[in-house]
């Protein structure tokens, strides 16, 4: 017994501090020494300093350098990676500790890219508030970088998306749901709306709305452009905002590329009433497979989990009536 308490808190009985956890949880998300500073609001000589410290404390290296940052050897890994879950769990503990002192009875923060937040998380909350009116959720709908970042970060407790590239994929969970469909839209009065003969070479002469170049979606648009042997738009206006697309679309004949499941959303009654449709070409155009990701070993707070298992539940059900 007396020997297994000597390994108790070894760590901090030998100097390590938050401020040093800090960093490491920084470093291990950024591999920039800068911007692992930045993050935690030190100059990069303190990093430095703290990074010699931790060192010394271990007793082994924890990084080498090289010309875009700082690669982490194994154990630098292994801390950087269990000061992310120490500091996410008292991130989960200030948080019960405000909802007790509040009165609320949970607290749910998720992501989602645009389709499906229209089409999975939109009627997962409305039976939520239903069956927990006192849960404060917050959606975040984003793309899929930013909203890994935001689940690394710690500012999210899951979301629907993609682990994109750049991203360490052993730092996640995912429940694979599946391609995400996408739909051409225009203007419900628009020239091409009632033409059986309609083409997708047809659509090429118009103004397309898109997302800008590196996007997912619009690479993949793109690419079945080029698979196809049709040449891009004449005139594309580029744009990150929803919103913004759409105005386009129902103000002038303009073409823009949007999730199916947000296309017919807003071509119903729900939507924008009628003032946009899709137009019947190109329907095998579809994003690469979305999921419900999550942080690997990470126990999802209880209003959370609670959450997740009603989209899993959801997505079972679909399955089985498909």
């Amino acid at each position: 017994m007396q020997h297994d308490s000597n390994k108790r808190d070894l760590l901090i009985r030998q100097g390590l501090k938050l401020t040093h956890l800090r960093l490491m949880a920084a470093l291990d998300e950024t591999r920039q020494i800068s911007a692992a500073a930045t993050q935690i609001a030190i100059s990069q000589p303190a990093a430095s300093r703290l990074l010699a410290e931790i060192e010394q404390i271990v007793g082994m290296k924890l990084y080498k350098r090289h010309p875009r940052g700082v690669i982490l050897n194994e154990a630098g890994r292994l801390l950087g990676e269990r000061a992310r879950w120490m500091l996410r769990a008292l991130d989960d503990t200030g948080r019960n500790i405000v909802e007790i002192g509040s009165g609320q009875r949970g607290a749910v923060n998720i992501g989602a890219v645009t389709g499906p937040a229209i089409e999975l998380v939109l009627p997962v909350i409305r039976e939520a508030r239903l069956l927990h009116p006192d849960h404060d959720i917050t959606i975040d709908v984003d793309t899929s970088d930013k909203l890994a970042e935001g689940l690394l970060g710690g500012r999210l407790d899951f979301y629907l998306g993609r682990v994109l590239p750049g991203f360490d994929v052993s730092a996640f969970d995912m429940r694979l749901i599946g391609d995400e469909p996408v739909s051409l839209i225009a203007r419900s009065g628009h020239p091409l709306m009632g033409r059986a003969d309609v083409s997708l070479q047809d659509c090429l002469d118009y103004d397309w709305v898109m997302q800008p170049p590196g996007g997912l979606q619009r690479y993949t648009v793109d690419r079945y452009l080029l698979e196809n042997n049709y040449r891009p738009p004449n005139r594309v206006v580029n744009s990150t905002s929803l919103l913004m697309m759409l105005a386009m679309v129902t103000r002038t004949n303009a073409i823009a590329p949007i999730s199916r499941a947000v296309a017919e959303f807003y071509a119903g009654p729900d939507g924008l009433s009628g003032r946009i449709a899709t137009l019947p070409v190109a329907h095998h155009i579809a994003v690469k497979p979305f999921g419900i990701v999550t942080l690997r070993g990470y126990e999802l707070p209880a209003a959370s989990a609670g959450l997740h298992r009603m989209l899993l539940k959801r997505l079972d059900s679909d399955t089985t009536h498909s």
